[in-house]
C-alpha cells in the first residue's frame, strides 16, 4: 500500500521518510491529484447557493494530503536528490502545473467563487475571511479565470514548460557544483589555508582515494580558499569555475533556459493584460510597482556608490601596498578584504571560529527564541529523518503546549542544493477547532566535523543560522485559520523582516555572551573581540550594499522590460551591471546562468525585497534597542503582530501596529554607516 495517500499514522504526522520509497511518489500525486478534483467537484456540485463556508473554506481546505506529498517530495529535491527524484520530478511538474490551471482556469468554480466575492460587503467577515476571500478571487483572475478558451489554452501550455524549465536549470546548476573539483598534491599550493580547511579537504580526498587536497565549488570549500589561498592563481582557477556555473560549452548550459523562462513569463504576463512579469508579480508585493523598485533601488545606489568606491579604491591601494598588484581581480576580492579587515580591526573569521561551534550556535538561537518568545526545544529521535545528519526538535511553550516539529539540516553533501534556505513539510492551521501545529525545517551548508575539530562557523556562518532561524520561527509561531496564509505566506519584500532583524542579535554582547565559548577551554568571547565584531559591522557596507543592488537590478533587468529582442545573456547582464560594476569583467564568467533565487526559486522581480527588508528590520531592530534587546513587551508585540499572523493582513498594517509608525531608511542607512 501506497503510504503517500492517506494521512500520515505517525507521531506528530510527521513525514515517514524511512517508509517512502522513490517509485511511490508518481503513483500518490496521479492519486491524490484525482481525489483533489473529486474535492473540486463536490464543491461545483454543491446544490446550495454559493457561501464562504461551502465555497471558499472548502476550496482552502481541499488537496491537504496533495500539499503535504508536495512539500516533501520537493523539498527532497533540494536537500536530498538523486537522478531517480529529478527523473521523477521532470514527469510530476507538468503534471501538478495542469492541476494548478485545471482549478484556476474552471470556469464553474470561477463562477461560484466571483459569486461571494460580488457579495462580500453583505457578509460580514472579519479580516482574516476577508483576506482569504480577495486572495482565491485573484488566484482566478490573476492566472487567467477571465480569459477566452484559446487564450487558456496557451496558458496552459507556458505554466507546463515553465515548471519543466525552472527544474532543469536548478538541476544544471547542481550537475555544475558536483562535477568540478580541483585537486591540489603540493603542500606551497595550500599555503594561507586555515588548518580545519586544509583538514576537510585532505578527508575529501582520502574518501576518493587521492593524495593531497580537494577543492570543491560548495560554500565552505570555496570561500575559505578565496578568503585565505596565498596562491592566487589558484584562486582565479577556482573563482572562473565557480563564476561559468551554467555558462559552459556543456550539457548543463543555462543560456537558452533564461531565454526560454524569460520570454514565457513575459508572455503570460501579456496574456493576463500585463505590460512585463514585473508588472504580474509587484501587484501583489509592497512595492506594487517595477517603478518604486528601481526608484527604491536608484535611491540606495545614489547613497552607497560612493562609499562603495572609496572602498574599492582603498582595496586597490592595499592590494599594491602588500603585494604589488596593479588591477584588482574578482578573485582578489575577498582574499585582499580579509587581509585589509585584519589590519583594521584585528579581526580575523578564524580567530573567531573556535568561539562558533555549530553546537554552541544552535543552542544560542534556541535561547534568544527562549527569552524573547518562551519557546523550548528539545532535541528528539522518535521521528523519521530523510538524512542521518538531520536533527529533529519539538518545540513547545512556557505551558508546555506543542508549538511545532523542528528539523536542522546543516551540512553539504552531493544530492544538496548549495546555499541556505527554510522551509516546510506541514503548514499550521486551525481546522474543526484543531490547530494543526507547523513542521518547519532550515537547511544550510557549513563546515563538516573533521577527525579533529568538530563544525567551527565563521562570523558570517552564524548570521546566515539566525536568518533561517528567523524564517523558522516565523512558521513555527504561525497562528491562523488558513494554511494558505499562515507562517511565511506573506508578501514576497515582507517575508525576509523576521529573518533578517534576528541577524541583529549576533552582534550584540547579551547574545554572544551566552553561546560564543571556546569549543577547548570553554571560555566566553573576550569583549574586544566582541567590540571588534560590531566595529567591523560595517566593514565594506557600501560595497556589500552595491552587490545586492546590482542584483536586483539585474533581476529587474530580465523581467522588468520585453525580454523579447534579448539574444546574448551576457550582454544584458552586462548592461544591467553598468551602474554598479567595480572589477573588470570576466568573458568566461556568468551570474544570471546560476541566479537560482530568480530562474528557480520564488524570486523572479523580487530580489529587491531583500534590501528593501532591510529598512523594515534595522528600523524594528532600532526599537527593541531603546527599549533592550530582550524586552519581553516588544518581543510579544513582535510575535502578536508579525510572527503569528502570515498574510492575514496588509503587511504594513502589522508592521505600523508592531511599531506604531511606517519605518525610517535612515535607520538602515545609519547602521550600514552611509550616513551619520
Amino acid at each position: 500500500m501506497n503510504i503517500l495517500i492517506n494521512p500520515f499514522q505517525t507521531k506528530y504526522n510527521t513525514a515517514p521518510f524511512s517508509k517512502i520509497e522513490n517509485q511511490y511518489f508518481l503513483e500518490a500525486f496521479k492519486e491524490l491529484i484525482t481525489n483533489t478534483k473529486a474535492e473540486i467537484d463536490t464543491i461545483i456540485n454543491n446544490p446550495e447557493e454559493p457561501n464562504y463556508s461551502n465555497t471558499i473554506e472548502a476550496l482552502e481546505y481541499s488537496g491537504k494530503q496533495l500539499d503535504r506529498v508536495s512539500s516533501i517530495f520537493f523539498n527532497l529535491n533540494s536537500a536530498e536528490t538523486s537522478e531517480e527524484i529529478q527523473k521523477i520530478a521532470q514527469e510530476i511538474s507538468p503534471l501538478l502545473s495542469e492541476f494548478s490551471n485545471d482549478i484556476t482556469l474552471n470556469e464553474d468554480l470561477f463562477k461560484r467563487v466571483k459569486t461571494v466575492y460580488n457579495k462580500k460587503s453583505t457578509l460580514k467577515l472579519n479580516t482574516e475571511q476577508e483576506t482569504l476571500l480577495n486572495k482565491k478571487y485573484k488566484g482566478f483572475s490573476r492566472n487567467g479565470a477571465n480569459l477566452p478558451e484559446d487564450k487558456k489554452q496557451r496558458l496552459r501550455e507556458i505554466d507546463k514548460n515553465l515548471a519543466q524549465l525552472k527544474l532543469k536549470f536548478g538541476e544544471n546548476v547542481l550537475a555544475e557544483t558536483n562535477s568540478y573539483e580541483m585537486h591540489l598534491t603540493n603542500e606551497s599550493d595550500v599555503n594561507g589555508l586555515p588548518e580545519g580547511t586544509k583538514e576537510a579537504a585532505k578527508q575529501l580526498a582520502q574518501s576518493k582515494d587521492k593524495k593531497g587536497y580537494i577543492f570543491t565549488l560548495d560554500y565552505p570549500s570555496y570561500i575559505p580558499f578565496m578568503k585565505y589561498a596565498t596562491n592566487r592563481e589558484l584562486r582565479k582557477k577556482l573563482s572562473l569555475a565557480f563564476a561559468s556555473k551554467g555558462f559552459q560549452n556543456n550539457d548543463f548550459n543555462n543560456q537558452s533556459n533564461i531565454l526560454q523562462i524569460t520570454n514565457l513569463r513575459h508572455e503570460r504576463a501579456n496574456l493576463l493584460g500585463y505590460k512585463t512579469h514585473s508588472h504580474f508579480v509587484l501587484e501583489e508585493r509592497m512595492a506594487e510597482t517595477p517603478e518604486n523598485v528601481i526608484s527604491f533601488l536608484n535611491e540606495l545606489l545614489d547613497k552607497a556608490k560612493p562609499a562603495a568606491q572609496s572602498e574599492f579604491k582603498n582595496l586597490q591601494e592595499f592590494a599594491k601596498e602588500l603585494d604589488g598588484i596593479d588591477g584588482l581581480e574578482k578573485w582578489d576580492s575577498a582574499y585582499y578584504s580579509e587581509k585589509l579587515k585584519q589590519k583594521l580591526y584585528s579581526l580575523d573569521d578564524e580567530k573567531l571560529k573556535p568561539y562558533f561551534k555549530l553546537e554552541y550556535v544552535i543552542d544560542g538561537a534556541f535561547t534568544v527564541a527562549k527569552k524573547l518568545f518562551g519557546l523550548d526545544f528539545k532535541e528528539i529521535n522518535t521521528i523519521d529523518k530523510y538524512h542521518e545528519d538531520v536533527l529533529t526538535y519539538e518545540v513547545t511553550d512556557s505551558e508546555g503546549e506543542l508549538v511545532s516539529i523542528f528539523y536542522a539540516d546543516f551540512f553539504p553533501r552531493a544530492g544538496k542544493r548549495g546555499g541556505a534556505w527554510m522551509t516546510s513539510y506541514k503548514s499550521q492551521s486551525i481546522e474543526n477547532n484543531t490547530n494543526e501545529r507547523p513542521h518547519v525545517s532550515i537547511v544550510c551548508n557549513f563546515t563538516k566535523p573533521t577527525k579533529s575539530k568538530p563544525s567551527l562557523l565563521t562570523f558570517n556562518e552564524v548570521t546566515t543560522l539566525f536568518h533561517e532561524f528567523g524564517h523558522a520561527l516565523h512558521g513555527m509561531l504561525a497562528n491562523t485559520t488558513y494554511p494558505s496564509l499562515s507562517g511565511t505566506s506573506v508578501y514576497w519584500d515582507f517575508v525576509e523582516l523576521p529573518s533578517q532583524i534576528l541577524e541583529n542579535w549576533c552582534y550584540e554582547k547579551e547574545t554572544l555572551e551566552l553561546f560564543a565559548k571556546h569549543y577547548e577551554t570553554g571560555e566566553t568571547i573576550p569583549m574586544d573581540l566582541v567590540s571588534k565584531i560590531k566595529e567591523s559591522a560595517t566593514f565594506h557596507e557600501g560595497m556589500q550594499t552595491l552587490r545586492q543592488i546590482s542584483l536586483g537590478l539585474l533581476d529587474m533587468s530580465w523581467h522588468g522590460q520585453d525580454p523579447t529582442a534579448i539574444k546574448s545573456v551576457k550582454e544584458q547582464e552586462l548592461k544591467a551591471f553598468e551602474k554598479t560594476s567595480l572589477y573588470p569583467d570576466v568573458s568566461t564568467n556568468c551570474m544570471s546562468t546560476s541566479f537560482s533565487h530568480i530562474f528557480q526559486g520564488g524570486y523572479s522581480s523580487g530580489y529587491y525585497s531583500y534590501k528593501w527588508a532591510e529598512v523594515l528590520d534595522a528600523d524594528a531592530f532600532a526599537y527593541f534597542k531603546e527599549h533592550g534587546i530582550f524586552n519581553k513587551k516588544i518581543a510579544n508585540k513582535f510575535k502578536d503582530f508579525i510572527l503569528s499572523q502570515g498574510g492575514t493582513e496588509n503587511p504594513m498594517t502589522l508592521y505600523k501596529r508592531f511599531r506604531g509608525q511606517e519605518p525610517k531608511p535612515e535607520a538602515l542607512l545609519k547602521r550600514a554607516g552611509l550616513i551619520k
